[in-house]
């Protein structure tokens, strides 16, 4: 079996967080609370990433994204270089567990107007989900269940 029949095979229509990580990495990419917002924005763009965890070691303490910089930043004639990420992080921190759901997550997300999820098992950072990622979730399993179900009203269905 090919490597995306393998992951098509594991792909579940519920689709938890856990999967998500397992499929996309669990990088985290984070900046510490005195770092300034330039240093933050320049490390997303090498990263072409969204949004950072801003952590104190271990210790989550929030998350910037680049809507963070456009609306406590730049349009309030602030400088990158001198403002430091502690001044526009957004905190409290809306979070995932890895046994949470897709669908509970996009419920989560579009609650709270956030588009970046940390996730964490306890205290313990273990990665981050984005809308995108479950938006890429979603299509995956419906391509999946729609090939199933062409398979099936074809008469190629196994069993």
């Amino acid at each position: 079996m090919t490597e995306a029949g393998e992951k098509e095979q594991k792909m579940t229509g519920i689709g938890t967080i856990s999967e998500i990580l397992g499929r996309k990495g669990s990088n985290i990419w984070s900046v510490r609370p005195d770092d300034t917002v330039f240093e933050a924005i320049q490390t997303m763009a090498d990263k072409n990433i969204g949004a950072l965890l801003v952590m104190t070691g271990e210790r989550l303490l929030g998350v910037i994204s680049e809507r963070d910089y456009t609306r406590k930043v730049a349009l309030k004639g602030k400088s990158s270089r001198e403002t430091e990420v502690r001044e526009i992080l957004s905190a409290p921190v809306i979070t995932a567990t890895p046994e949470d759901t897709v669908e509970e997550c996009m419920r989560l997300m579009t609650h709270h107007r956030v588009r970046h999820l940390p996730v964490v098992d306890g205290e313990r950072v273990v990665g981050i989900v984005s809308m995108g990622d479950l938006v890429n979730w979603t299509i995956s399993v419906q391509t999946v269940a729609i090939t199933q179900l062409e398979s099936y009203i074809s008469g190629n269905y196994p069993g």
